[in-house]
């Protein structure tokens, strides 16, 4: 039980297949919503599961492709009520050294693309009668320093930008709001940041709640921000980091004092 119901709604969300997404996916699953996922590439099928995402292939930096995607959806479920912006992502490479196409590339899935389907989304949440609602999956590098990702943590800072203004622009009939997750554990994360499970465990240890976020945290935050116990939230950034980073300072002061 998820302690929401969306039945009769219908989501989408955007690089739903995998990590972060398939758990944003999976939890508007069982709240009773008919979800729609979109991507590159197809996800794996199967696992026995009753109820599972639809899955349209669409590449979201293509206009054209995304004009499908809503149209396809919308044909099929007869409205749009949710958009997570949730496909997104940068390999890691320092800001001295990166060439200026890899920035440009990183900004663009990061910040270009899904402002511009935000904007096709909300020309049809506009004229429907319930209106609706979309939330942008930022992130932490966005508010810290980003060492090796620069270019990713400016163009998630200019969603967040973003956020407050279109949720000024698009008032009342289209809420709009943002959810900055911190380290998350997905299999992917793991493989390429966190090592074996001895680095895991040290990456966890400087977290204050002591472990890293899994995918359904960030799901729960979506799902309240969507539903009517957020009604009268709009422009709001909620930030999901078991509650930042310590201080690196106090482990040096502790490290002198003994």
């Amino acid at each position: 039980m998820t302690g929401f119901d969306f039945s009769g709604k219908t989501v989408l969300v955007t690089g739903g297949a995998r990590g972060i997404g398939r758990g944003i996916a999976e939890g508007f699953l069982a709240a009773g919503a008919r979800v729609f996922t979109c991507g590159r590439t197809p996800p794996e099928t199967g696992g026995g599961k009753p109820r599972q995402a639809e899955f349209i292939s669409a590449d979201i930096r293509d206009a054209e492709q995304v004009e499908s995607l809503l149209t396809r959806i919308v044909d099929s479920a007869g409205s749009l009520d949710i958009v997570i912006h949730n496909a997104g992502g940068a390999p890691f490479a320092l800001a001295a050294h990166a060439s200026p196409r890899l920035m440009e590339s990183i900004i663009r899935l990061n910040l270009v693309a899904p402002l511009q389907l935000a904007q096709r989304a909300n020309a049809r949440m506009q004229a429907q009668a319930c209106g609706g609602t979309q939330i942008f999956i930022g992130s932490i590098s966005a508010l810290r320093p980003s060492p090796g990702t620069a270019a990713y943590g400016a163009a998630k800072a200019g969603i967040l930008s973003a956020v407050r203004s279109l949720a000024v622009e698009w008032a009342p009939r289209v809420r709009v709001t943002a959810v900055s997750p911190g380290l998350v554990l997905t299999e992917a994360a793991q493989q390429q940041h966190y090592g074996d499970p001895a680095a895991l465990r040290q990456v966890a240890d400087t977290v204050p709640l002591g472990r890293l976020a899994d995918p359904r945290d960030i799901a729960d935050a979506c799902l309240f921000l969507a539903s009517p116990h957020a009604a009268y939230v709009s422009g709001a950034n909620l930030v999901i980091d078991g509650g930042g980073e310590r201080p690196a300072f106090l482990d040096a002061a502790a490290r002198h004092a003994g």
